[in-house]
């Protein structure tokens, strides 16, 4: 950081080096709020959480983001200024639009969104919180505590534009454009996301783009030149893409559920959850956290000391089995497959060729299931449908753009459903997955979803989804016969017993298991006999396929992903990794940990 004086001023203008925009300049003013304990505090915040575990170079904090987005708020802003003077945008709404890009994430907890996205809706069921809370929480403490030059009135216009509400103050009537620059409810499409693709892209390696010159305010919307629209595309598959391999990374994600058990381990002892709204105390929960629990000597904190040091040792929770659905799948998905479905259906005796010593220790804190939605900014829409652009030609008008102004190559579908099942102790492995698919197998895909080769032509009549809520989710408990649900319309309710299941498994017309090796066939769909029939045992978990051959598209139920398929007592070990701490040591040298005895160590412990 460096700093220099204006010329013909005493006023010195402080440049701090950013590795993403150079060097990023900002006002005494500006520098009142980054010079106080709330925003220092966000040095110590890791800007992409845990996943600093996975791509080291992701080690960048929220600190250099919020410094990015103040310095890309002000450029769009007095962008806009200078390009159009005559929508009369003040120096005061300037330095507020500023000032709210450089505090939008003041309110960020530990490893970011693990914080209000994963804790607090575990250790505090039924509370109502997010980040975008805590800053305005943040950033009112830090006005009472530091009294900085700022009126209420600015107060109010700078949270309002945090939080990209214009209905919050006056200057949401007068120049509703603003409210898009920080955070934009209509598209998506703003500085903070400008900074943080561009930066998290270059933390891992790729590369970003930058629209600011591009950016018009016609009609009170900010709009952007035709000519970019493949670029502004590109942004949004870009966070797609981000969301999709960096943040929610298979070990990424283990390393997440990792953290949250030691956070809810040492939660009846720390109370840390409760602090979210003290934030004289908020403000020094930072992601040190695991240091300050690593560093005690509490016999209370010793189960979370122990998960810990399983995640310094790359002793991580490992990924079972994973599978991507349809977003119109996402109900029943989340309502059928849980820890206690899986653990459920694993003790239920339907399951072929699993030790049974193993079933009788599995418990629902052995298993982890992470659902996560992914999308281009919009859920399932396109974004660009609320995107306004306008042309060298006509450089006053603002219009949407239709497929053929931009590409005829972009997806049909915009979102998309990730599961991914964990185990906490390897040696479950092969349990977890066989009880997992028997579920998956169950449950059927929502009729009116094609696939690739059934896609509607353009200007076909698409059918519309039922709101029913009975039709829409699928949900499967084990407590019905298997004959009742497969002869029941995919599109209906259905409960199936567990009981009924071992019935079926060994009952008459379940035929041999084709050869491990065969590929699935994508000829003609089944006839109307074989949707109601398995030729296979159901329970059955070889490597390989073990179901009849179905073209995409038309699967009566969901088929197993080959690509993770294990025997159902198959027991994950790690190649070459021996017990390194002391404490795993001893247990194995003095025997006193027995071989089947789960390592989940402290957290639900059979």
């Amino acid at each position: 950081m460096t700093e220099e004086t204006e010329p013909g001023s005493l006023t010195r203008v402080r440049k701090f080096k950013d590795w993403v925009h150079d060097y990023v300049s900002f006002s005494p003013w500006i520098c009142s709020f980054i010079d106080t304990k709330h925003f220092q505090r966000l040095r110590y915040i890791k800007q992409l959480g845990v996943s600093y575990f996975v791509f080291p170079g992701a080690s960048h904090n929220r600190f250099e983001h919020c410094l990015g987005v103040g310095h890309l708020a002000r450029l769009m802003a007095m962008h806009l200024k200078t390009s159009q003077p005559q929508l009369g945008i003040t120096d005061q709404q300037v330095k507020c639009v500023e000032l709210a890009g450089l505090c939008h994430d003041l309110g960020h907890g530990p490893w970011s969104h693990l914080w209000d996205g994963i804790l607090i809706p575990r250790a505090l069921p039924g509370k109502r919180w997010k980040h975008e809370d805590a800053s305005e929480m943040m950033f009112d403490d830090l006005v009472e505590t530091y009294r900085p030059e700022i009126t209420p009135e600015e107060v109010i216009i700078v949270k309002a534009l945090i939080a990209g509400d214009k209905t919050r103050c006056p200057l949401g009537n007068e120049k509703p454009y603003l409210f898009e620059i920080v955070a934009n409810a209509r598209n998506g499409l703003d500085v903070d996301k400008f900074d943080y693709i561009a930066r998290d892209c270059h933390a891992v390696g790729d590369r970003g783009n930058l629209l600011i010159s591009s950016a018009r305010v016609i009609d009170n919307k900010i709009c952007y030149d035709i000519k970019d629209a493949n670029q502004i595309y590109e942004l949004y598959y870009t966070r797609f893409s981000l969301h999709k391999r960096v943040y929610n990374h298979k070990t990424t994600k283990a390393i997440e559920y990792m953290v949250l058990d030691a956070l809810l381990a040492a939660e009846p002892y720390l109370k840390i959850a409760s602090l979210v709204d003290k934030p004289d105390k908020y403000v020094f929960l930072t992601d040190n956290l695991l240091n300050k629990i690593e560093e005690s000597t509490e016999k209370e904190l010793e189960p979370a000391r122990a998960i810990i040091e399983r995640i310094n040792t790359r002793d991580l929770y490992r990924l079972v089995d994973y599978k991507v659905f349809s977003h119109a799948d996402n109900d029943m998905v989340r309502r059928n497959i849980t820890p206690a479905r899986i653990v459920e259906v694993a003790k239920s005796g339907s399951l072929e060729g699993v030790d049974e010593e193993l079933v009788l220790q599995l418990t629902e804190d052995h298993v982890a299931v992470n659902v996560s939605v992914l999308h281009y900014g919009k859920g399932p829409s396109n974004p660009l449908d609320d995107v306004t652009f306008y042309s060298k030609q006509q450089p006053d008008v603002g219009r949407k753009a239709d497929p053929s102004d931009i590409s005829l190559l972009m997806p049909a579908v915009f979102e998309e459903v990730w599961l991914r099942v964990y185990t906490k102790d390897c040696q479950f492995f092969g349990l977890i997955q066989a009880a997992y698919r028997q579920i998956l197998r169950m449950l059927q895909p929502s009729e009116g979803v094609a696939a690739p080769d059934e896609q509607q032509h353009e200007g076909a009549v698409t059918p519309k989804e039922s709101d029913n809520p009975e039709t829409m989710v699928k949900l499967w408990t084990p407590s019905t016969s298997l004959d009742s649900l497969l002869s029941t319309p995919p599109m209906s309710s259905r409960k199936l017993s567990a009981s009924s299941l071992a019935d079926h498994r060994s009952g008459p017309g379940a035929g041999p298991s084709p050869s491990t090796g065969s590929p699935r066939a994508l000829g003609p769909g089944p006839s109307g006999d074989q949707l109601h029939r398995p030729s296979t045992p159901i329970a059955s978990n070889t490597v390989g396929t073990n179901r009849r051959s179905r073209s995409f598209g038309r699967n009566p139920s969901f088929s197993d992903n080959a690509f993770t398929t294990v025997p159902p007592n198959f027991r994950d070990v790690s190649p070459s990794r021996k017990p390194r701490s002391k404490r795993a040591r001893e247990g194995e040298e003095g025997g006193s940990v027995p071989a089947k005895k789960s390592r989940i160590d402290g957290v639900g412990k059979s």
